[in-house]
């Protein structure tokens, strides 16, 4: 069972943080267990022959052939759909993914946004460039709407951190009979989702990207929404047409936008939405937190010690597969 125990760590990092700090928090966590990080693609292949417990950011085909004895394999991201899934299913492969890991500080991200719409920041800093000394109207996050769709890891932190604002929350998700953190909780389907986004101040999109939520604001979704809505997207950029969005900006459907994704991605430097100056653009940054690998440890080593115990008949925290 002694392999069993041992978690190896591939050599890909992610948020230009170095990998070696990922393996040293599962060492910390994992004291009697031997933590292996393989540094070059040849340690790679020859680490992973004979492990069971795998972690990484992504593992390609010709790595997972070489995978003889693989059991689990734990995803550092919370996406899992760059995986070879299928492959891994058909070898009875556990896969967990990092969801939650991001909840904080995509939390944080949205609720800064809101707050610079709210307070016009964008106003006063192209002002300042200017050395402009010239008052402008801004608004009050007291008393908005705020629509979140998406109710997972990322969208109640949003809720959470928006609570002592004095906000009315809606939210959106596949299964609304379970309730959530929001004021009120609705699917994707009928007048429900219509009308919250006629009463919506702030639109933030905190959901994964399905064939439901593929080109889920799209020109009639934009049409709907209120003249003076903001909207927010930390999911994928395809949940939002964009050739509707560039309309609704040109148009003064929306009052801005805030958006950490685009499609595509990267965003083309002769694309039109750089020109607008109440669209705010990070590049798929509001991961980015010095506590990633902190917090994904302690995912990966509780279920390290969960395989470690029951092998195979293990129940992992966030699996995804089988």
């Amino acid at each position: 069972m002694a392999a069993s125990s041992d978690v190896l760590v591939l050599r890909k990092g992610t948020h230009g943080i170095p990998i070696e700090q990922y393996a040293d928090a599962i060492r910390d966590r994992l004291p009697d267990r031997t933590v292996e990080l393989a540094r070059t693609p040849a340690a790679e292949r020859e680490a992973i022959r004979d492990a069971h417990f795998v972690t990484g950011m992504t593992l390609e085909d010709d790595l997972l052939d070489a995978a003889e004895s693989l059991d689990v394999f734990a995803c550092a991201y919370a996406g899992t759909g760059h995986l070879p899934l299928d492959r891994l299913e058909e070898r009875g492969v556990a896969v967990t993914n990092a969801s939650g890991v991001h909840g904080p500080n995509i939390g944080e991200h949205v609720l800064g946004s809101i707050l610079s719409f709210a307070r016009r920041f964008h106003v006063g800093a192209r002002r300042q460039r200017r050395r402009e000394w010239r008052h402008y109207k801004a608004h009050e996050l007291q008393g908005s709407t705020v629509t979140i769709v998406g109710l997972g890891a990322i969208g109640r932190s949003v809720a959470e951190r928006l609570e002592p604002f004095g906000v009315e929350t809606i939210g959106v998700r596949y299964s609304p009979e379970k309730g959530g953190p929001t004021d009120e909780v609705i699917g994707f389907e009928g007048e429900a989702f219509d009308d919250a986004l006629a009463r919506t101040d702030y639109l933030v999109l905190a959901c994964p990207l399905t064939e439901t939520t593929q080109g889920l604001i799209d020109r009639d979704a934009f049409v709907t929404i209120d003249p003076d809505t903001v909207l927010v997207n930390v999911a994928r950029g395809p949940v939002v047409d964009t050739d509707a969005l560039v309309e609704a900006l040109r148009s003064n459907w929306i009052r801005g936008a805030a958006l950490d994704v685009t499609d595509p991605e990267p965003l083309p430097e002769d694309h039109p939405l750089w020109t607008f100056e109440n669209v705010q653009i990070t590049p798929h940054n509001a991961g980015h937190t010095p506590q990633y690998y902190e917090r994904l440890a302690d995912i990966v080593a509780e279920n390290a010690r969960r395989f470690d115990g029951e092998g195979r008949d293990a129940e992992l925290r966030n699996q995804v597969l089988p």
